[in-house]
């Protein structure tokens, strides 16, 4: 284990009552919520111009795909992959001396960690991270790389938060809430002023939601200075605390399941980030995974982007036709984050190419004799379709014993080559079952 890595049995715990009471972050108060204003927005965009990457918002290929003007705002070209550095750079920045001097402590999933890791090394400011035990080993490796002190605790983010809060107290470290912390959220805000300084007559922003504070900062820079653009927000179905809060009229715990939309993953979005976009926000759209999967493999390529789940959400919700009014709009997709493992980045891509119909299961029972097996594989050849995996299967078969039931992955050119496929095979074997392209993109 590094030296500057710790885990559960290096930390002493406190009784729950003590947990609870050390929660409260004073910069993020419920019932009492900070709304940012512009010039927050704009002080943020001054102080932080030469600490963080005035990324590209470019025309993208899948205009013509989409029937939609769609302009691309690649912020996952910040230096450690996320917008998330316009925050932690002007949250750091604004500290007082003696806290510069005393560090700050967060805790995180991986983007606002590296963020404040990246930045806290550059400003010469000691920055520790809690990070819960699933959070990507890529991204841990990565702050502790820039000299923080990383601990690894906790099952989840409550957890994670609740041990950040009492370290916070018991060493006198100033806690930065990575999407409520009111300089965060106008940090956030400086991705909107870059948008409308470059690209003109926008009709729509499409931007992922998760605690908050992104959407946020946008929607007050975009409607301040356009208040006709239309600002819509966009959640996986497997973490939608802000429309659920839209609904409740104030923040509220959800339940949470795994997503590829990791970054989104927050039980409860912040009060100060409600508070300021909701107000704002002109709709909210709820994706569902395969067509995260899909707006992934779409990005790498027809666009040669490598975003997570979280950035490609936006797309997602137009490729899912939900946004139909956005036809022959001008629409930004801000691209927030690309730091998505590999093994990751394997699954999605495969999802995706399943709910495309190019990567296609199925099974089917054919003659165990000499030559059964390779008369199946001539037929599937005879379609052009390659064979990417085959296992075959003799003990639990019903048949008569001279059968074998074959389980075969496919390669296929579009939905329109895998429905070929299917007539060849349904007309030359009895027994063919597909698999469900939806029960294969099912985490």
């Amino acid at each position: 284990m590094s030296p500057n890595t710790q885990h559960d049995s290096d930390i002493k715990t406190k009784s729950d009552s003590e947990e609870d009471a050390a929660i409260v972050d004073p910069q993020c108060i419920p019932g009492n919520p900070t709304k940012i204003s512009f010039a927050d927005i704009t002080s943020a965009a001054f102080k932080i111009k030469f600490g963080i990457t005035n990324t590209p918002c470019i025309k993208s290929h899948l205009s013509n795909l989409t029937g939609m003007d769609i302009y691309l705002k690649k912020d996952f070209l910040q230096f450690t992959g996320s917008f998330k550095e316009r925050g932690a750079c002007y949250a750091l920045l604004m500290l007082p001396e003696e806290n510069k001097r005393n560090g700050v402590i967060s805790a995180s999933l991986g983007n606002h960690a590296l963020a404040l890791s990246y930045h806290g090394k550059r400003l010469n400011i000691p920055v520790t991270v809690v990070m819960p035990n699933v959070a990507p080993i890529m991204k841990v490796q990565a702050c502790k790389q820039y000299g923080a002190e990383v601990i690894v605790m906790g099952n989840d983010m409550k957890e994670a938060k609740r041990l950040a809060m009492n370290l916070a107290k018991e060493r006198n470290l100033s806690y930065i809430n990575g999407y409520d912390h009111p300089h965060i959220i106008a940090g956030q805000g400086t991705l909107g002023l870059e948008i409308v300084e470059q690209v003109s007559n926008i009709d729509a922003i499409v931007v992922p939601v998760g605690g908050g504070g992104l959407i946020a900062g946008v929607a007050l820079a975009v409607k301040t200075l356009h208040p006709s653009i239309k600002i819509i927000g966009v959640e996986s179905d497997r973490c939608s605390s802000f429309s659920a809060a839209i609904s409740a009229n104030e923040p509220v715990e959800v339940e949470i399941k795994s997503t590829l939309a990791d970054g989104l993953a927050v039980p409860t979005v912040g009060y100060n980030a409600f508070a300021t976009a909701a107000p704002l926000i002109d709709k909210m759209v709820v994706v569902k995974e395969e067509w995260i999967a899909i707006a992934i493999l779409r990005l790498v390529e027809l666009e040669k982007c490598v975003v997570e789940g979280a950035g490609a959400s936006g797309l997602a919700a137009i490729l899912a036709g939900q946004l139909p009014e956005l036809k022959g709009k001008k629409v930004v997709l801000p691209l927030c984050g690309g730091n998505i493992d590999t093994t990751i980045l394997g699954r999605c891509l495969e999802r995706g190419l399943a709910v495309d119909g190019r990567l296609i299961k199925f099974c089917v029972t054919v003659s165990d004799r000499p030559g059964g097996i390779a008369d199946l594989c001539r037929l599937v050849s005879t379609t052009g379709v390659s064979i990417k995996d085959i296992i075959h299967e003799r003990a639990w078969i019903t048949s008569h014993v001279f059968s074998v039931q074959v389980t075969v992955v496919c390669e296929t050119m579009n939905m329109e080559h895998a429905n070929q496929l299917k007539k060849v095979l349904n007309e030359n074997y009895n027994a063919v079952v597909f698999g469900e392209l939806m029960n294969v993109v099912e985490v």
